[in-house]
């Protein structure tokens, strides 16, 4: 299913995030691994994108305390199987053995902790790693802007080289095109948007521009380095005389380094009351990884993208075959 450009403006509080949850309603449910889902809100999280109709959830980990946890909060899990695992760690290693034997289309994690399940997800010959490096998106629903905002790497690598940032940008632009929104402007944040040797993030930004040009990168259009008033504001790119197709109109923001990425991610989620959909790429199939703190909502988008991507990906492999 082809699906629309998320171009026009919505006012409407979450109304980006509630039509991407739309769209993932009209593909195929997921089977969903989700890893130690031991708390409340993990679990709900589960449970409700299974409602809705996007994913059939699998649950692993401890039996007893999930049902324990379900019983407490009255939630009801009687149709949805579950492997016992005695602890976090034994659930994502089942987690991930589970996806090698194809036995599942999507990883969501629970209430353990992110580096136990990437520790899984990357461990040698038993884990789940591509030729592409892993990294991390967040798809931001910001109710002062026009747009759903990528953000990456805001979760995974700390301070990426080139090679890496190289793969970061890669991996989102095929995450954005493959769910059929288009060709993204990608924004590569720095503090300034001119190249200056005292700012390294300047340099790697105009470098990733020219691997774009010699087709090191594909799929997308890219500028930098920007400033992020200069990537998202039309105005400030007017006034600094910028002449771009991305600036002031970027979709994907790639930021310098983990820390940057973190920052802004948690400014637009605070202060400017923004929801966090996150999905890790790069590995063998999508990985939906929220946090403690992540709405409700913002879980169920996280499930919606990764179930939209897992169909393209999907219809990708159906069209090799024939």
């Amino acid at each position: 299913m082809a699906v629309p450009q998320l171009t026009s403006v919505q006012r409407q509080p979450h109304a980006k995030y509630e039509r991407l949850i739309g769209l993932a309603k009209q593909v195929p449910r997921a089977t969903t691994l989700v890893v130690h889902p031991c708390d409340e809100t993990s679990l709900r999280g589960a449970i409700e994108a299974a409602a809705i109709g996007i994913i059939d959830p699998i649950l692993i980990g401890p039996a007893t305390k999930i049902t324990t946890v379900a019983r407490q909060h009255k939630l009801n899990i009687n149709k949805f199987e579950i492997i016992d695992a005695p602890h976090s760690e034994a659930a994502a290693a089942k987690a991930v053995e589970l996806i090698r034997e194809a036995k599942g289309e999507l990883l969501m994690k629970g209430s353990l902790h992110t580096d136990e399940l990437m520790r899984a997800v990357t461990s040698g010959a038993n884990g789940l790693r591509t030729a592409r490096r892993i990294s991390h998106v967040f798809v931001m629903d910001v109710p002062t802007h026009p747009e759903v905002l990528f953000i990456t790497d805001a979760a995974i690598n700390i301070f990426p080289d080139l090679e890496v940032k190289r793969d970061i940008v890669q991996n989102a632009i095929d995450f954005f095109t493959q769910l059929g929104f288009g060709t993204p402007r990608v924004a590569l944040l720095s503090a300034v948007e001119t190249v200056t040797n005292k700012i390294p993030s300047t340099i790697e930004a105009a470098a990733l521009c020219k691997m774009a040009d010699r087709g090191q990168i594909t799929g997308g259009l890219l500028d930098g380095p920007l400033a992020f008033d200069n990537a998202i504001d039309p105005e400030a790119v007017k006034i600094k005389g910028i002449r771009s197709e991305v600036a002031g109109r970027a979709q994907i923001l790639v930021v310098p380094d983990l820390e940057a990425g973190n920052m802004l991610a948690k400014n637009l989620t605070f202060l400017a009351k923004a929801d966090a959909a996150g999905i890790v790429l790069g590995a063998r199939v999508p990985i939906i990884l929220t946090s403690r703190a992540d709405s409700l909502l913002a879980r169920r988008a996280s499930c919606a993208i990764a179930v939209l991507f897992a169909d393209s990906q999907r219809r990708v492999a159906a069209l090799r075959e024939t």
